[in-house]
């Protein structure tokens, strides 16, 4: 396989990935982007967006990118932590979500991605995780090999 994966649709993602309403416009090993429209089916009893669904967009959308970086070694890559900061509370609207690579490795990279108010750019959460490259299942383990 070569270039870049295709859009991945929210029904095609996975089901977690689609009930928490993340639209992937670009999904790929050096960068994912997409969207997620908020509104009152993920809010707290107080009526602000769940802090909860910004980990899960942090943690999808480094997941999906750090997993296309290493699919074609016969990996896809595990959170493994998750460190998420909320900037400003939200009621509804749109979000625009990036993830980009800080480091990969062989075996780890590190992810950063940033959700922004689609109306005015403002910083609405960011997250950095971490991630484990796995092998597929029914792949042999690559643990011991000098790719990079």
């Amino acid at each position: 396989m070569s270039g870049e994966p295709p859009a991945v649709d929210r029904a095609s993602a996975s089901p977690f990935v689609a009930a928490m309403k993340f639209d992937v416009t670009e999904a790929g090993g050096s960068r994912v982007s997409g969207h997620v429209d908020l509104g009152p089916d993920q809010h707290t009893p107080w009526g602000v967006v769940h802090g909860g669904v910004y980990c899960s967009v942090i943690e999808s959308a480094a997941s999906i990118g750090a997993s296309a970086a290493v699919r074609e070694r016969g990996q896809f890559a595990v959170g493994v932590n998750n460190n998420s900061d909320f900037l400003r509370p939200m009621t509804s609207g749109r979000v625009d979500v990036v993830a980009e690579p800080i480091q990969q490795g062989r075996t780890l990279q590190l992810w950063q991605v940033t959700l922004t108010r689609a109306d005015d750019g403002k910083l609405v959460a960011r997250g950095q995780v971490r991630l484990q490259n796995v092998p597929l299942p029914g792949q042999p383990s690559t643990a011991g090999s000098s790719t990079t």
